[in-house]
C-alpha cells in the first residue's frame, strides 16, 4: 500500500480588495490535493500583505 504524500495549502493576495479570491484557491488547492490524494497536514494564508514590501519578513544573517 502506498503512503499518502502530505502537502501544505499556502494562499495569498497582496490586497485586502481581494480577499474573496482566498476562497477561491483553498477551493482549487483542495480539490487538486485530493486528485493527487494528498493529505493536507495544514494551511496558510497572507491575506493583503504586499510582495512587494520587506516589512515583517526575517532577514539573514
Amino acid at each position: 500500500m502506498k503512503k499518502q504524500q502530505r502537502c501544505y495549502i499556502y494562499t495569498r493576495v497582496p490586497t485586502f480588495m481581494q480577499v474573496d479570491s482566498l476562497d477561491a484557491q483553498k477551493d482549487k488547492l483542495h480539490k487538486y490535493a485530493d486528485y493527487q490524494d494528498m493529505i493536507i497536514a495544514g494551511e496558510y494564508s497572507d491575506e493583503g500583505k504586499s510582495g512587494k514590501s520587506v516589512e515583517g519578513r526575517p532577514h539573514p544573517q
